[in-house]
């Protein structure tokens, strides 16, 4: 068996941030989406110059990047092969698994069937019932639901059926359960929904506030993943945010939840001053749900350069033997039409104080690189599909 290059993998995935339109984007009806360069426009000069100096320009030019001769770390691209452009679909292949069906979406609201189900388990009626955004359904039933205790139900374009409800009206331990027992009811066909998301709220009309007791209740990975690799050999499989729920816990050996992308940094930095062996894996959810779906470039480009200001320090507390992967789940282009998400290409971004020679990974063919990349790292078993690169970390 080969040495342990790294102790540690860090894994961070801005949550959204596609770097151009991927090849397969006119099937996903994505031609020309570009989340970062839009938002770069948009802003009239996007600052990100941390991202920058590890290799981000060499595989992006956007409007206000930094001119980098020598960047400090590996850089590269990723293209998807699975057939969505969800977040499930896009984490699951970053840790080893091609997702050839696509989680069923619900464009016109969900079956009467399945709402009828829900209003005689829970003892609550239903109201909604229709694709919407968090903050315009609030806006619309908020008052509705406050007076009589219905339940708000809606989804989106991706794969999810959300339950939202306010913390006075009904306690989030009693909305957990009517989520825990929505999913119940739509593991399998004809319903297959990825995601059952607890979207608890408070405040009053006009001032609604969602709050940091959501839940997200994911179909379990249809197969062992990186993840269940490590932690059956014995690694630590740290899960920071929403990670533990994307993959229903399954390789999970300690989670810690997040409030927002600030606070995930916090936790980063908690994981970094741990003595362990394996991975911490963080999702920054903000990029994605508050600035993305939202259609908001400007927020959604302040809150990237926030997170670039947090790396220095990151980097700072790094060992010689950890290694940090950067990269994304699928792109959210903020100027592109309807709310959904957009195939594009995601950056890899690879740094270890240990690299002597940073240079180009290429473009990959699979998010699944990444997964393969830890598997080759620790011995673990590879998954079935995805290059290692780490032979190419010099």
């Amino acid at each position: 068996m080969k040495n342990q290059q790294f102790k540690r993998i860090f894994v961070i995935v801005m949550d959204s941030v596609g770097i151009g339109e991927a090849p397969d984007a006119a099937e996903f009806n994505d031609t020309g989406a570009d989340t970062l360069g839009h938002i770069a426009e948009k802003m009239k000069g996007l600052h990100m110059p941390n991202m920058d100096k590890l290799g981000l320009t060499q595989v992006k030019k956007y409007e206000g990047a930094s001119e980098v001769e020598r960047p400090e770390g590996y850089y590269g691209k990723m293209e998807e092969i699975s057939a969505g452009k969800d977040t499930m679909t896009g984490h699951w292949e970053i840790m080893g698994l091609h997702i050839d069906k696509p989680f069923r979406t619900f464009p016109d609201g969900f079956p009467e069937k399945l709402i009828n189900e829900l209003e005689t388990r829970t003892g609550r009626k239903i109201i909604g019932n229709k694709p919407a955004s968090g903050t315009e359904i609030l806006e619309e039933l908020g008052s509705q639901h406050v007076e009589t205790g219905d339940l708000i139900v809606y989804t989106s374009a991706d794969s999810v059926l959300q339950i939202a409800a306010h913390e006075e009206i009904v306690p989030p331990e009693e909305l957990w359960n009517i989520c825990e027992t929505a999913r119940e009811l739509t593991l399998d066909e004809p319903y297959m929904i990825g995601r059952i998301i607890a979207r608890p709220f408070k405040g009053e009309p006009g001032n609604w506030e969602r709050t940091s007791n959501r839940h997200d209740y994911a179909l379990k990975p249809f197969g062992r993943t990186v993840m269940n690799e490590l932690a059956d050999a014995g690694f630590d499989s740290i899960a920071i945010g929403k990670i533990s729920d994307i993959y229903d816990g399954e390789g999970v050996t300690s989670s810690m939840r997040t409030e927002s992308n600030m606070d995930g940094m916090d936790k980063l930095e908690q994981s970094i001053a741990m003595d362990f062996n394996g991975m911490s894996f963080l999702n920054l959810v903000d990029f994605d749900a508050k600035f993305g779906h939202r259609r908001d470039p400007l927020g959604y480009g302040r809150a990237l350069e926030e997170y670039d200001a947090r790396l220095p320090k990151v980097l700072e507390e790094l060992k010689e033997d950890d290694l940090l992967i950067i990269t994304a789940d699928h792109g959210n282009d903020p100027v592109h039409h309807g709310t959904d998400h957009t195939r594009e290409y995601v950056p890899l971004i690879a740094y270890s104080k240990s690299l002597k020679n940073p240079g180009s990974l290429g473009t990959r063919k699979t998010f699944a690189d990444v997964g393969a990349t830890v598997a080759d790292n620790f011995n673990v078993a590879s998954p079935e599909i995805g290059t290692s690169f780490l032979n190419e970390l010099k």
